[in-house]
C-alpha cells in the first residue's frame, strides 16, 4: 500500500522503550487505514502493543519493558504495510 506523504513516521527508542508516532493528514479513512494495519501485524506477531491516539491527526504505539527488542521487528513491518520507506528519530 503506497500511502506517501500523507503519513510521517517518528520512532523513539530508550533503554527498554520503543515508540513509533504516525502523523497523518487527520483524514478518518487514513486513520481507519493505519488502524487495519496495526491490528494485522498485531495478530501475525501475536504482540499488543499500546496504542494512544494523541490528537485528531496522531496515533502512537508504543513497546515498554522491551527486553527482546521485538518492537522493532513490528514498527518494521506497519511501516512495511502502510509503504513508509523512512522513519524519524527523535
Amino acid at each position: 500500500m503506497d500511502r506517501g506523504e500523507p503519513i510521517k513516521a517518528f520512532h523513539q527508542s530508550e533503554e527498554r522503550y520503543r515508540g513509533l508516532q504516525l502523523e497523518y493528514d487527520g483524514s478518518a479513512a487514513l486513520k481507519e487505514a493505519i488502524f487495519e494495519v496495526i491490528d494485522d501485524v498485531t495478530l501475525e506477531m501475536g504482540m499488543i502493543p499500546k496504542l494512544y491516539t494523541n490528537s485528531s491527526d496522531s496515533i502512537s504505539i508504543e513497546f515498554y519493558d522491551e527486553h527482546d527488542r521485538d518492537g522493532g521487528r513490528y514498527f518494521v513491518n506497519v511501516l512495511g504495510k502502510l509503504g513508509i520507506s523512512c522513519c524519524e528519530t527523535g
